[in-house]
């Protein structure tokens, strides 16, 4: 077997990327290891010089590393992931159903906690629109990047959190209310890049393959996204 791939994500991509990467290894023999940390930290450490085959993160994240000459020109879109709320698990489910109701399930709730990433940043930009940034600003309890929003709704520290849909499917001690409703879903597309001098990159190209054929969409779906 040759030696494994290596990459780096965030943690949205997490859970898929180790069901799609099990399956190419089990397909092809070439292992592949991927870390996934914050994705504001993964972008710092490729900045930063930090050895790696592939980069996968939000695909914004991934065009300014390619602006900033850290990838190769030519990101490849993986997946596209949608946020979802939780509340503490037997806590009365909140209306969702409408931008209305989801203000006022805010605004009703005690502690509310989000994403660094950017699921958190367009909701604070809704927060912005709806003129209750100040209001949610102080009942916000921020999850450090890397920390599920979920673990702080299971713990009893904020009311109502709001994540990536695949970052809340396998956290215990919660119950998921459902994602936002159409008009204000906030879609990510996570994407994948490949370092700039890569020596692997053939081997890297042959990944992103499987992991953009119809044979991953299914894996996709399991793990609460859609193919790009």
């Amino acid at each position: 077997m040759n030696a494994p791939l290596t990459g780096i994500s965030s943690m949205a991509t997490r859970q898929v990327l180790a069901e799609l990467t099990g399956a190419y290894t089990a397909r092809t023999g070439q292992a592949v290891a991927i870390e996934s940390v914050g994705g504001v930290d993964a972008a710092k450490r490729v900045v930063a010089g930090e050895a790696f085959d592939v980069v996968i993160l939000a695909s914004d994240a991934i065009d300014k590393l390619i602006a900033a000459g850290h990838l190769q020109a030519g990101r490849v879109d993986l997946v596209r992931s949608g946020v979802a709320a939780c509340v503490r698990d037997g806590a009365p489910a909140p209306d969702l159903s409408s931008e209305a109701s989801v203000q006022a399930a805010l605004l009703a709730a005690d502690k509310i906690s989000y994403s660094t990433g950017p699921s958190g940043v367009a909701l604070q930009k809704l927060f912005e629109r709806w003129g209750i940034a100040e209001a949610m600003a102080a009942k916000t309890v921020q999850a450090p990047p890397g920390v599920p929003v979920a673990s702080l709704v299971a713990k009893g520290e904020v009311a109502l959190g709001f994540q990536q849909l695949s970052e809340l499917l396998h956290v215990p001690g919660i119950a998921i209310v459902g994602g936002l409703p159409e008009p204000i879903q906030i879609v990510t597309v996570f994407s994948a890049g490949i370092p700039v001098n890569a020596p692997r990159a053939e081997a890297v190209r042959a990944l992103l393959a499987f992991m953009t054929s119809p044979d991953a969409a299914e894996a996709k779906r399991r793990q609460g996204m859609s193919p790009a």
